[in-house]
């Protein structure tokens, strides 16, 4: 049983590995992970089942990116669940770089082995917001420096998001508790 169990397991580790389909979005060209890391705000998300599932309606939602010593980044996602009346959630985990990406493509677990893609989409010049999502256009955040980021640069985020084929009538602008 040990063993049909880690078969079971690497299968579907190398599954999550997976080649991105042949019209995956395209990403910035590089991102600067000094410049990228530290807190951001979730503006607008795709509802998935981590925040929006059973009992979770995340709101007040925030990343926090931290360069490591070993080259890895240190990920803390942070939310008040509106459905259990603001209670604190956290969620820490830690992702890669995808080699030859130019640090647009990392690979992010918050449970070892499985990992999930996280591409920047897009990025504004001066890291004040990104659009992030995967190659399958299952997942899609818009994050802020700010906590009400500004109605251009929400603009420009949409537009992205558009132009590489994601739908953005399904997002859900993240709730502020509060507010």
């Amino acid at each position: 049983m040990p063993r049909t169990l880690l078969a079971l397991l690497l299968a579907v580790a190398a599954g999550c590995a997976a080649t991105p389909p042949a019209d995956a979005p395209r990403t910035v060209q590089a991102v600067d992970l000094g410049r990228y890391a530290g807190v951001w705000y979730e503006v607008a998300r795709f509802p998935n089942r981590f925040q929006d599932g059973s009992g979770v309606s995340c709101a007040d939602t925030t990343a926090t990116y931290t360069p490591r010593p070993d080259g890895r980044v240190g990920v803390v996602n942070r939310c008040r669940n509106a459905a259990a009346g603001g209670a604190e959630r956290v969620a820490e985990g830690r992702a890669y770089a995808v080699e030859g990406s130019g640090n647009a493509r990392l690979r992010v677990s918050f449970f070892w082995p499985f990992y999930g893609d996280y591409w920047v989409l897009g990025l504004a010049p001066d890291y004040r917001w990104a659009v992030v999502g995967d190659p399958r256009r299952e997942y899609l955040w818009i994050l802020s420096r700010v906590p009400v980021m500004a109605a251009d640069d929400y603009a420009a985020a949409l537009a992205v998001a558009r132009r590489e084929g994601f739908d953005t009538g399904r997002l859900l602008r993240t709730p502020r508790l509060g507010a």
